[in-house]
């Protein structure tokens, strides 16, 4: 009997602990991972490191010297040698340490053994970088950071520059405008697109960047971030007049550059190599960032005066996607399918949008629009993302470097005060000016009336 009570007393504590740490471990990764997670990982690697080595065949013979060196002072058996290891820096998503590659290996030995060091040390997963030659960069994260998304403190943010969503690796996915100009972004209804889009403009309104959009779905998207736009289009026919006037503004500025380089007026602008970034800071356009949700609402067509409006839409995109970089106009296309099927023009166009995002389809044939012809392996990451996991996404650029990212949340509230609370930053674009939307004023909170004294009765 005295041993089942102190057994009692001994065992509740711990089942508590355990269920403790269970909970933890589900709710707040986080706190596990740098509770208890972080260190029994740092003890495996520190402790296994030669072994693990060994088995992955990331090791070397050892020179003659080192041989000789052993056998003179030791009696041990000379073992291979493993890259040497520099400091175990922890995160609070994992860990991160170099290692100097030994004579006649490479970053691809250490990537095509990351899954065994992930089972070895007892991690999420392990991404290695290269550094410099001879050095590589190995990224352990201790848990799913895209189960729910908490975006790093300090981001490489800047001018034109927007930290939009996490990599799986907990680092951040950046869109750069300078380095990608242009963007295509595809998913099917529901799969996060939108809060892509919700971050990118929150993103840029606060920087002096002017804002167009075109919304062929009377506005329902755009129209909240109103306060911001420079010009905003809700139908075809808007889009029709304002892809227009996007391009005399485009001709303007490269009028702007000739003029300030000296280059002859009649000289073609496909010869001009230059952009609005080498004229002085005084005399250089404010960028426009050209977001276009559902972009297959300007390639359908009903009659043929649709199609000829529909031409001239999208000779005016294309125009746009060749040219507009060195004009500081860059685009965003955003839809759910992106392809041949949409009409002349549309191949072509999407040749142009270097960046690619693909979030969940529901069709391989979507995924392959957005990935295919850059990234192939990325198709099949792109067609294997779960409903449950909205803003889950494949990232990936001409360079044909891929990786899943999601965005967190943000409500349309937020997004909308914020480009409320940035709407004196919109930019005196005359050539934009009639295209401007209409900015609903709001109420005045009415105040309660006051309360009058009154008699007291029975």
């Amino acid at each position: 009997m005295t041993d089942l009570t102190t057994l009692l007393e001994v065992g509740g504590p711990l089942a508590a602990l355990g269920g403790g740490t269970a909970y933890t471990r589900a709710k707040y990764p986080a706190v596990y991972w740098s509770a208890v997670g972080g260190p029994i990982s740092t003890a495996r690697l520190l402790s296994s490191y030669s072994s693990v080595m060994e088995a992955c065949g990331l090791t070397v013979a050892p020179s003659r010297l080192r041989v000789l060196a052993v056998k003179a002072t030791t009696r041990r058996e000379v073992r291979p040698v493993p890259p040497r290891r520099g400091f175990i820096r922890p995160t609070s998503t994992g860990l991160r340490l170099r290692l100097r590659l030994a004579p006649g290996q490479e970053p691809a030995d250490v990537a095509a053994s990351a899954e065994r060091l992930r089972h070895a040390w007892g991690v999420h997963a392990v991404y290695v970088t290269t550094v410099k030659p001879g050095v590589v960069e190995l990224r352990l994260v201790g848990y799913d950071v895209l189960r729910r998304v908490r975006m790093p403190r300090n981001t490489d943010a800047g001018f034109l520059k927007v930290p939009v969503a996490l990599r799986e690796d907990a680092t951040p996915f950046v869109r750069d405008y300078r380095t990608v100009p242009h963007q295509l972004t595809l998913g099917a209804t529901l799969s996060g697109k939108s809060m892509y889009l919700r971050h990118l403009i929150t993103g840029l309104a606060p920087q002096a960047v002017a804002l167009v959009g075109i919304d062929c779905k009377r506005g329902v998207e755009l129209a909240p971030f109103a306060p911001r736009l420079s010009a905003l289009a809700t139908d075809p026919d808007e889009a029709a007049e304002l892809l227009p006037a996007l391009v005399k503004e485009m001709e303007d500025r490269y009028d702007l550059i000739k003029a300030r380089q000296g280059i002859a007026p009649e000289t073609p602008d496909e010869e001009i190599t230059s952009d609005i970034w080498g004229l002085p800071e005084s005399e250089r356009p404010t960028p426009i960032v050209l977001f276009v949700d559902e972009v297959a609402e300007l390639f359908l067509t009903a009659t043929r005066k649709d199609e000829e409006r529909r031409d001239e839409m999208v000779t005016q995109l294309i125009r746009l996607a060749q040219l507009g970089r060195a004009a500081g106009i860059y685009l965003e296309v955003c839809g759910q399918r992106f392809g041949a099927e949409l009409g002349k023009g549309a191949t072509m166009l999407r040749a142009q949008l270097t960046g690619r995002v693909c979030h969940r389809v529901n069709d391989e044939a979507s995924a392959k629009m957005a990935l295919g012809d850059i990234a192939p392996e990325a198709v099949s990451a792109a067609c294997g993302i779960a409903p449950e996991l909205p803003g889950l996404a494949v990232a990936g650029d001409t360079s044909g470097g891929w990786s899943r990212i999601r965005t967190p949340y943000l409500s349309l509230g937020d997004a909308a005060e914020i480009c409320r609370e940035s709407a004196h930053l919109v930019p005196d674009l005359p050539a934009l000016k009639p295209f401007r939307p209409d900015v609903p004023v709001r109420p005045v909170e009415t105040l309660a009336p006051p309360v009058l004294p009154h008699p007291v009765t029975d």
